[in-house]
Formats: structure tokens, C-alpha cells, sequence
């Protein structure tokens, strides 16, 4: 999930809504957070994911319960953002926070050391309400009844209460260590290493919904790290997928 300046006045690539990191006085983007690659990865990251999991348990709470189609459309997408949502945890426990301890002058090596404790603590619950919507979700498939629609929704709401509570502090407490200590060099080996699993179709939806509410700045970093390929694929068909999965899920296309 990267990419370059797309130069184009289509209306299908959703225009950057204004962002509190773009408000005036805020003087770097995040709420004072120095703006680098890894922090907007990061906002950027959890935004999407926050956005969609609310979305799914507001979709999930009015869709029949026993149309298949719709069900599929449903559990389908909870599916490919937690499985966006595990990878991110993935790399961050095995090269973000690593690199970052590796990184931090002596005198504050307690200091991550203790947030990245916290933030392990916090993200293993997580993980687990991410296989509890798995489950929820097969259980929809299966019985399509009320009574699972319901317990997908509410699965889908509570793990979207847990990840906005354990960004929040993983903003406030990490993200402006990530942006002081870690070097451009040494964010863009672990953003080239820490390759998500996705299909082709998969990654370029993942792009649009990340850049549907990134502001100016974040979105101008994603876009500047996308590869000759992948920009080219975004351009010719990604912005067409991404237009019409979000209205297949949504009833509805992306914000202009």
C-alpha cells in the first residue's frame, strides 16, 4: 500500500477530506506529530481500519438476514480487513517496534520498551475479537438467521471500539517516538519487506480505501510510494474495482 502523485481529474480517486492533521495552527500533520513516511503509514492504516469496521456493524445491523448474496458482500470485506488488520500487527511486532527500540538514544530504550509492552498487551485481545468475527461471520453464512446477523454486527462493533480505544494510545505514546527516532532509510526496508497477502484485486481496493479520508499529506506519501506497476494497474483498472466494491458494499459511491 503505497504509490506516486496519480495525475488526474478523475472523479473516481475520492477527494482528501479535511483532516485535523490539515487544520491550521496544528503545524505538522498528526497534532503535532513531525510528519514522516512511517507515522502516516500508520494514521493512515488505522483509519481505514477504524472506518470499515464501523461501517461493516452499521451495514451488518440493517442487511436481510437471509440474502446470500448480501451476507457474502458483507462477511467478505470483514474478512479482508482483518486480515489487513493482522498483517499491520504482524509487522509491527516483528520489525516496526524492534527497529525502533534498535533506533532510540539509550536514555529512552525503557521508555519504548514499556509502550511496546503496552501496546503487545493491547493488541492481543484484538487478535482475538478478530477470530470472533470470523466466526460470527461463518455462522451468518451458514444459518442466516436474525439471531447471527445480529451477533456478526455486534462482534464487527466491538472489535471497532477496541481498535479506536488501542490506536488512540498507540498514537498518542508510539507514533511520536516512531517520528523522532526512526530513520527514513530503515522505514522503507520494513515497508518492502512486510508484504501483506493480498490478491492483485485486493491490494488495489485496499489503496482506494486508504486513500478515501487521507489528508493531503498523508495521501501524497502513499501515492509517492507506489511502484511504476502498481500505479499503472491503479490507473487502468484499480480506481474502476475500488468505485464499484464500495458501492456493492455501501449502496453507495465513494465521498466525491
Amino acid at each position: 500500500m503505497a504509490a506516486a502523485a496519480v495525475r488526474t481529474g478523475s472523479p473516481v480517486i475520492p477527494t482528501p477530506r479535511r483532516a485535523g492533521d490539515d487544520a491550521p495552527g496544528t503545524g505538522t500533520p498528526g497534532g503535532g506529530i513531525p510528519g514522516s513516511a512511517a507515522v502516516g503509514y500508520q494514521r493512515v492504516l488505522h483509519q481505514l481500519v477504524r472506518r470499515e469496521l464501523r461501517m461493516l456493524a452499521e451495514l451488518s445491523a440493517w442487511a436481510p438476514a437471509d440474502e446470500a448474496p448480501r451476507t457474502a458482500v458483507l462477511t467478505r470485506h470483514a474478512d479482508l480487513i482483518g486480515r489487513v488488520l493482522l498483517h499491520h500487527h504482524a509487522a509491527e511486532r516483528a520489525a516496526v517496534w524492534p527497529a525502533l527500540l534498535r533506533t532510540v538514544p539509550v536514555e529512552h530504550r525503557s521508555e519504548v520498551r514499556a509502550a511496546f509492552d503496552d501496546w503487545t498487551a493491547r493488541c492481543a485481545p484484538l487478535d482475538a475479537r478478530l477470530r470472533d468475527v470470523a466466526t460470527a461471520a461463518r455462522q451468518w453464512t451458514v444459518a442466516a438467521t436474525t439471531q447471527a446477523r445480529d451477533s456478526f454486527a455486534v462482534s464487527c462493533r466491538t472489535l471497532a471500539d477496541a481498535v479506536d480505544a488501542q490506536t488512540a494510545e498507540e498514537e498518542r505514546v508510539l507514533l511520536p517516538l516512531l517520528a523522532a527516532h526512526l530513520r527514513p532509510a530503515q522505514w522503507e526496508a520494513i515497508a518492502h519487506a512486510a508484504r501483506c497477502r493480498l490478491t492483485g484485486a485486493e491490494q488495489l481496493l485496499v489503496l482506494g480505501l486508504a486513500l478515501e479520508d487521507a489528508c493531503a499529506a498523508d495521501r501524497a506519501r502513499l501515492l509517492d510510494g507506489l511502484t511504476p506497476a502498481t500505479r499503472t494497474a491503479w490507473r487502468l483498472r484499480g480506481q474502476r474495482h475500488y468505485r464499484a466494491a464500495v458501492v456493492r458494499l455501501r449502496g453507495a459511491p465513494p465521498a466525491p
